[in-house]
């Protein structure tokens, strides 16, 4: 595994005053934008590797267990399905292919997360070893969903994009009730999040509240959310991820691209370097000595002046660089032995 590989599942065992002066911890979500490709869905992992991601995270959906031909589109986007069964059932991948998909991601230094929609997709994902679970904002408040993960005994990570403080309230009662370990997500469930729903206060607000790790999950296909999220101390993001925003697919325009990512990604490693910086002002000052020469000034004539002028104020000014003289008084009043330029700094050499 490359050398920056870290585990979700230690990460979020942390208390919050651990984690302030670590590294955001950047989920990739993927969902289903592969499209039910699983050549696609490798190829999302190599470059969420690339891009600097700390995890990268699908939906597993197996439809009969989901969903009904009852179900149609929100919006119809779909040429391939003529309602949302056909598409989940499209996107679905065996044991198998999840359990390759999470051994990839391993293999590059990915943490590996899948959203369940059913039960039968807790138990296929907890078959291949996933031990952090992630609740999205339209399961937040399905009891059978919610008993399935916290038997599962394993971190469990709940966006909050159409609840309100009650509900979450109540979702974290149960939780605690059953000595689960967690973290809350903002998030607003539009596509795309205008910038004005972000709700980027709400991550301190979430915390404040209920005392747990808390982040932000993303829809708004921008980097300044993210980024504005970790320059406020946010340790935790999910962002949608796409090779390009004009591809097929509902979350298309809703994520950032790899480049987007790696933006982000590096914005949070240089942050935390300054952030960990102890600047010493008096230090840095007595290391930056000889710059400050280069930018101080010494006395120098206005304007060339001819030997045996008196010297006044007027004629006087202060050029670069410093380590010449400073005293204006060592030359009012004097008479200049030689000619000077106005080029050079004076000496007192200069003067009688």
């Amino acid at each position: 595994m490359i050398s920056n590989y870290r585990s979700l599942n230690r990460f979020l065992r942390k208390r919050i005053s651990d984690i302030e002066l670590e590294r955001a911890y950047i989920i990739a979500e993927v969902g289903n934008s592969h499209d039910g490709s699983l050549g696609c869905a490798h190829a999302f992992i190599d470059n969420c590797a690339t891009a600097g991601a700390d995890a990268i995270k699908f939906q597993t959906h197996i439809a009969r267990f989901e969903s009904t031909i009852n179900e149609k589109f929100r919006v119809k986007f779909s040429y391939a399905d003529e309602n949302r069964f056909d598409y989940w059932q499209r996107l679905e991948f065996s044991t198998e292919e999840w359990d390759g998909l999470k051994r990839h991601a391993h293999e590059v230094g990915l943490d590996f997360l899948s959203t369940p929609f059913s039960i039968e997709a807790v138990n296929l994902l907890k078959n291949i070893g996933v031990n952090v679970w992630k609740v999205s904002s339209g399961e937040i408040a399905a009891p059978e969903m919610l008993e399935a993960l916290v038997s599962q005994r394993d971190p469990i990570i709940v966006s909050t994009g159409m609840s309100n403080y009650s509900e979450i309230a109540s979702v974290v009662k149960n939780l605690r009730v059953n000595g689960s370990l967690f973290s809350l997500l903002q998030c607003t469930t539009m596509y795309p999040t205008p910038l004005n729903y972000v709700g980027l206060n709400v991550i301190n607000e979430l915390q404040a509240k209920f005392e747990c790790i808390t982040g932000l999950s993303d829809h708004s296909g921008s980097v300044i959310p993210p980024t504005a999220a970790i320059a406020r101390g946010c340790k935790l993001l999910e962002l949608h991820v796409t090779f390009d925003r004009k591809m097929f697919g509902p979350d298309q325009s809703s994520s950032l691209t790899f480049q987007e990512l790696k933006q982000i990604r590096e914005f949070s490693d240089k942050l935390l370097i300054m952030d960990k910086s102890e600047y010493d002002k008096n230090q840095v000052a007595n290391e930056l000595k000889n710059t400050k020469s280069l930018f101080g000034k010494s006395l120098a004539l206005k304007e060339a002046q001819l030997a045996g002028t008196l010297i006044c104020e007027e004629m006087l000014t202060f050029k670069k660089p410093a380590g010449g003289l400073s005293d204006k008084s060592l030359f009012i009043g004097k008479k200049l032995l030689e000619n000077v330029s106005e080029n050079r700094l004076l000496e007192l050499q200069d003067v009688e």
